[in-house]
């Protein structure tokens, strides 16, 4: 436990003052309050023909104006609400054809100064398991992660505290990288590593990017300033609102090429915050020219130790979950959007359909878990109770029974397909096509290293249909993923 504490007196050393002033609007930020509440007031009961010329608008992937979101989120009919989530997976299929990414989450450490109300790992929990990965347990982790499960991706997630800083970071990736483990053709590794960690300055944004992060997320988790306040309390990091808010701008302004964004549904009106989260898109569009690679909404979880979960007035229902999700899609069309084991299975095939297009499977979160091969979740081990821990395998056999195809390429990162070239595509349905072609073999190389053989014959049967999907729609593509293929 050991510096536990330390920054809770330093925060002027942590947050240079610059690095946000330099963003506000004489001394304001772009989340207004008063005029997103207003709009969602003057949207109310939308006509169907307005609904539908926002879905009209969405179908063609260019981003929402805030007006035309808040209509979306007033809308009472049932029966419109099926068009919206019908349109919904429309605009997926076109940005993203049936792929799903999977990816695993990597908890390096459970030590944080922050003292989040929700959190499980905050500073004043005195009843939780705390431990920091060193950099040989990292590899272990990522052994069975690479070499037993079969992932090319991962998120890795650290807390706030001295002990887990830039340079921890830095390090964690890197060994990341090395791993090499040798499976039945070849060799499992680490391709893509996103990483979750506290706001940075753009100095030390610089240095994850130079060591080869992939997308970098900051979640607000409320963008409702007197919210954000009372769960975040005084003289902690986290209670900084606009050094969280901007920490977006100096990652893109550092030079790293993929941001996520995400709010934390259950800690304020759900309506307010899809509202949000379209307003920081339309900020990150008109300072850089791109938007948000992806878009999370993980729900409030239960935690150990930690009341206030069960004690939220402002708790999501699965029907408005479902909502928010297909509201998102259609408002960034081009997004990635993830939804995690946080949510049980049977949710997390219903919201796929409409708008999602990453999850995470074989998912352990408590730190060291991969390789201490618990199979029970730990409560004082972990942030929060997963709703789904499925294997890797059995995920990817559902998706193929249901026709989704899993993409393990990241052959785009390293081709330069990030940021402004990556939104283009997207926007354009190009890169619906252009991937599909990459997604199919990987698909057959992770079947041949790491499919049970009930998820190889179904796999197999759908790599059947998409090679004759491929041939139809890319005849002149063709010859070349059938060489490549018959390689593999």
């Amino acid at each position: 436990m050991e510096n536990l504490f330390t920054y809770s007196t330093e925060l002027s050393k942590v947050i240079p003052e610059e690095e946000i002033t330099r963003y506000l609007d004489r001394g304001k930020d772009f989340i207004n309050e008063q005029e997103i509440w207003d709009k969602l007031r003057k949207n109310a009961s939308p006509s169907s023909s307005r609904i539908r010329e926002i879905l009209k608008k969405s179908l063609s992937i260019q981003t929402l104006e805030p007006d035309e979101t808040a209509c979306l989120l007033n809308v009472e009919n049932e029966d419109l609400w099926e068009e919206i989530f019908e349109t919904a997976g429309k605009v997926k299929k076109i940005v993203y054809d049936n792929r799903i990414v999977t990816f695993a989450p990597l908890y390096c450490s459970s030590y944080c100064i922050n003292n989040c109300l929700y959190c499980a790992f905050r500073r004043e929990n005195n009843l939780v398991k705390r431990r920091k990965l060193s950099l040989e347990e990292i590899r272990e982790e990522v052994e069975v992660l690479a070499g037993e499960i079969g992932h090319k991706r991962l998120i890795v997630v650290y807390g706030e505290h001295p002990t887990t800083d830039v340079d921890y970071i830095r390090e964690t990736i890197r060994t990341i990288y090395e791993v090499k483990v040798k499976t039945k053709n070849g060799y499992g590794s680490i391709r893509r590593v996103n990483v979750n960690a506290p706001p940075m300055s753009r100095e030390d944004l610089r240095k994850l990017k130079d060591v080869g992060i992939g997308t970098f997320q900051v979640f607000q988790e409320t963008y409702h300033h007197e919210t954000y306040k009372r769960v975040h309390p005084e003289g902690t990091i986290k209670s900084d609102y606009h050094w969280r808010l901007y920490c977006m701008h100096r990652a893109l302004e550092a030079g790293i090429d993929d941001v996520g964004i995400g709010v934390l549904f259950g800690l304020y009106d759900w309506r307010f915050e899809v509202m949000g989260l379209l307003y920081h898109t339309r900020e990150l569009e008109k300072s850089f020219g791109v938007g948000p690679h992806t878009i999370s909404f993980p729900r409030l979880e239960p935690a150990f130790n930690t009341p206030f979960v069960q004690e939220t007035e402002y708790r999501v229902s699965d029907k408005d979950f479902k909502k928010l999700i297909a509201v998102i899609r259609l408002s960034v069309p081009y997004t990635g959007m993830i939804i995690t084991a946080r949510e049980p299975k049977e949710i997390r095939q219903e919201m796929i359909k409409i708008g999602c297009t990453q999850t995470d499977a074989s998912t352990k979160i408590g730190i060291g878990a991969y390789s201490d091969r618990y199979n029970e979740q730990e409560a004082e081990r972990q942030q929060f109770i997963l709703g789904d821990t499925r294997s890797l395998d059995e995920v990817v056999r559902e998706f193929a029974q249901e026709g989704y195809l899993t993409s393990f390429c990241t052959a785009g990162y390293r081709c330069g397909r990030t940021g402004k070239c990556i939104m283009e595509l997207l926007k354009s349905g190009k890169e619906a096509k252009f991937c599909k072609l990459n997604a199919i073999l990987t698909f057959r190389e992770w079947l041949d290293d790491f499919a049970s053989d009930r998820t190889k014959e179904i796999g197999e049967k759908l790599i059947t249909q998409e090679m004759e999907e491929v041939r139809r729609q890319i005849p002149t593509a063709y010859p070349k993923l059938l060489a490549y293929y018959q390689r593999i």
